[in-house]
């Protein structure tokens, strides 16, 4: 089966393609040759990955998934929440955006958070949503050098080692993402074609 990824993510990509069955042919935007930027304007995670689905099944005929992702901080009300990929701001970069969650948590004791992950499957003309939560806390300071995003300064719950230090295939096993797309693995082994 083919199903296309609606993300420029590479290394969102590559962590998916690790979890997906051989039976799944996975293909990129690019693979599509889709390079529209599709905006996320919608206000939820779930809206934003539903948008993001909709828009390749739409304009390229694809069953297709895609993802949305929020870093949720306790003590911040939920912030970054949908907006965490451009939380410092346009130009959206990784690590000005983890300064500024260590920076507006300086002060704070409560370090509690989540990341939570939504995937909106479209397959066959049905339209699926899938949820993955992964709670734990920020970190005073990066450690580690693998994964991207907020990794280096998310422990999750439990651990004793940042995202950003584990390999990718324990992060897989535990993380928000892998929780909810092993939800999005197990539907379409018993999806009937």
């Amino acid at each position: 089966m083919k199903l296309v990824f609606a993300t420029n993510n590479l290394n969102k990509l590559a962590e998916v393609q690790k979890m997906l069955p051989s039976s799944i042919e996975l293909l990129s935007l690019k693979d599509i040759n889709c390079f529209d930027e599709i905006e996320e304007t919608e206000t939820t995670l779930q809206g934003n990955a539903k948008l993001k689905a909709d828009y390749i099944t739409n304009k390229f005929g694809f069953n297709c998934f895609a993802d949305d992702t929020g870093l949720e901080v306790e003590s911040l009300n939920g912030k970054p929440g949908v907006y965490s990929a451009r939380f410092a701001g346009e130009p959206s970069n990784s690590e000005n955006n983890m300064q500024k969650l260590l920076t507006d948590l300086s002060n704070k004791t409560n370090r509690k958070a989540q990341f939570r992950t939504a995937v909106a499957l479209n397959i066959n003309d049905d339209n699926f949503l899938f949820e993955g939560i992964c709670k734990g806390e920020i970190l005073t300071k990066k450690h580690g050098e693998k994964g991207f995003g907020y990794d280096p300064i998310f422990k999750p719950k439990g651990y004793n080692l940042s995202f950003a230090e584990m390999s990718s295939e324990e992060k897989n096993k535990i993380s928000h993402r892998g929780i909810a797309i092993e939800k999005l693995v197990n539907f379409l082994s018993n999806y009937k074609i």
